[in-house]
């Protein structure tokens, strides 16, 4: 339930306010064998941070998680975000593709009791205007409890044209979800609440 003054109820332009206590927290996992050990800059991970930086209106707390390509891991770093540390959203990079180790999906689907298969298929969909290759990303979408459950590619490129095309409908996917209410930039990303 969203609390609005009396003020707020009789003006025109309602923006509703975020329940009382209630924090936009928002986790982060970058799945890569590499990252994790060193090797590689976490790109993914600042690419997802900047990203919703730019959509997100106020401060929003992250969680954040450098990990390997290891089923059991991402699986209890999912449950630790959502249970424990109670994110509203959960955002990962990498893990996605046809590869031996790539299992992210799989480790979304063991944690969710709703899956979204829709953020896929319209990822793929947005993916293929660039690449051929999107075809082979098994990206995907669900639901633990309260909080959703996104998978997106490892590339920054194209993490953040994933996120264009699927974040217009994840503050309401929240909404549904009794979260936070997340209020974005119009001028940046246009957002979908119905009337």
């Amino acid at each position: 339930m969203k609390n609005l003054s009396e003020k707020d109820k009789s003006s025109e332009d309602v923006t509703p306010l975020l329940p009382s206590g209630a924090v936009v927290r928002i986790g982060i996992i970058n799945v890569s064998d590499r990252a994790s050990k060193g090797i590689y800059e976490d790109l993914p991970g600042k690419a997802i941070v900047s990203t919703l930086n730019e959509y997100i209106i106020g401060n929003w707390e992250q969680e954040y998680a450098i990990i390997p390509d290891e089923q059991d891991l991402i699986e209890q770093t999912m449950i630790e975000m959502a249970d424990v540390k109670k994110c509203c959203l959960i955002v990962t990079s990498g893990g996605t593709g046809p590869a031996l180790r790539d299992v992210t999906p799989e480790a979304t689907e063991a944690v969710c009791t709703k899956m979204l298969p829709g953020f896929g298929e319209q990822m793929r969909r947005e993916s293929l205007k660039y690449v051929s290759t999107a075809i082979l990303s098994r990206q995907t979408a669900g639901i633990r409890n309260e909080t959703l459950i996104v998978n997106l590619p490892g590339k920054p490129k194209a993490i953040r044209q994933c996120l264009d095309a699927v974040f217009p409908a994840i503050p309401y996917c929240i909404d549904l979800l009794n979260g936070p209410y997340i209020e974005c930039r119009n001028e940046v990303i246009k957002v979908f609440r119905p009337a």
